[in-house]
């Protein structure tokens, strides 16, 4: 299993969190979308509610294994999807599966831009971010994040209530995650430009 884990070379650091492969990073984080999607499409969306209840606790429980600490935005992520996914087989209404990704994606928006006016920058405890940005830099990417996620739960209301159960169940698999990843990639030039990581020094600076 220790080949899962990233190995800095040198020694790591006192309290230092140990990193999760890429790899097996997306395969906690997509693996639950993927049994929700063909739970659905084999049982319905009430086993396919139970399956991603289950899928996402074991995402949690192995990553939480691994690494002794959950990020917040899983852990938040995964607290809504046990309530909303139980009062859904509990009262037999998809509707509370369907406004769960609604409820995740404005909450973490609001929080994100509400604390732009207090003057935080928030977007680090969110994604548990390790990259360093200049404050101007996490302003702005705060900023784009927070606009991306209330953006997402208008998206998320327009599908589940003007599609069929099937189609938004497919929209959360080959909608949500392609635009998350493709606006991702997309603040790479942000980052780039407000980066303050230290540099290394060059070698007739040594």
């Amino acid at each position: 299993m220790t080949e899962l884990f990233e190995k800095p070379p040198g020694e790591s650091a006192p309290g230092e969190k140990p990193a999760i492969h890429p790899a097996l990073k997306f395969t906690l984080e997509i693996g639950p979308l993927i049994l929700f999607f063909l739970a659905n499409a084999k049982a319905g969306i009430f086993w396919a509610t139970g399956t991603f209840m289950v899928a996402t606790f074991v995402a949690l429980s192995v990553s939480y294994a691994l690494t002794r600490h959950l990020p917040l935005m899983p852990v938040v992520s995964g607290i809504v999807v046990l309530i909303f996914g139980g009062l859904t087989l509990w009262l037999q209404n998809e509707t509370f599966i369907k406004v769960k990704p609604t409820i995740i994606y404005a909450l973490f928006g609001a929080t994100l831009i509400g604390g732009l006016f207090f003057g935080k920058s928030l977007l680090g405890y969110v994604f548990d971010a390790v990259f360093t940005l200049t404050a101007e830099g996490w302003r702005k990417l705060t900023l784009r994040w927070g606009v991306f996620f209330l953006a997402m739960a208008g998206v998320n209301e327009f599908v589940w209530r003007l599609f069929s159960t099937d189609f938004w169940v497919s929209f959360k698999l080959f909608g949500f995650m392609p635009l998350t990843f493709l606006f991702a990639i997309a603040q790479m030039r942000l980052l780039a430009r407000y980066d303050a990581s230290p540099k290394p020094a060059a070698k007739g600076e040594e």
